[in-house]
């Protein structure tokens, strides 16, 4: 089993930026893929990054395209996301999730994280 956690989360206003982090444990690290889903008040958890086992490629939903930034420590056992520009529409709680590959991961990832609340003010 994999225990995922999340940290980071706040409050912030619109254009400014929020750094959340997901410490992992159990398996090794680097043989799962990470990514990050969020869910807002009355709608769906969406799919918002995804990064590969090495970190090597990395993909993004259109909304948060050139704003979000996701990378990985394999060595801390740590993946983070640095959102940059935000808006009130990114309000969401943000979930950490990891599977054996970024394909599977963004259809149903194995395994979530706890969650972490990011307020946008306007």
């Amino acid at each position: 089993q994999v225990q995922l956690v999340e940290s980071g989360g706040g409050l912030v206003q619109a254009g400014g930026s929020l750094r959340l982090s997901c410490a992992a444990s159990g398996r090794t690290f680097s043989s799962y893929a990470m990514g990050w889903f969020r869910q807002a008040p009355g709608k769906e958890r969406e799919f918002v990054t995804a990064i590969t086992r090495s970190g090597g490629s990395t993909y993004y939903a259109d909304s948060v395209k050139g704003r979000f930034t996701i990378s990985r420590d394999n060595a801390k056992n740590t993946v983070y996301l640095q959102m940059n520009s935000l808006k009130p529409e990114d309000t969401a709680v943000y979930y950490c999730a990891a599977d054996v590959s970024t394909v599977i991961l963004r259809n149903g990832p194995a395994y979530w994280g706890h969650g972490t609340q990011v307020t946008v003010s306007s």
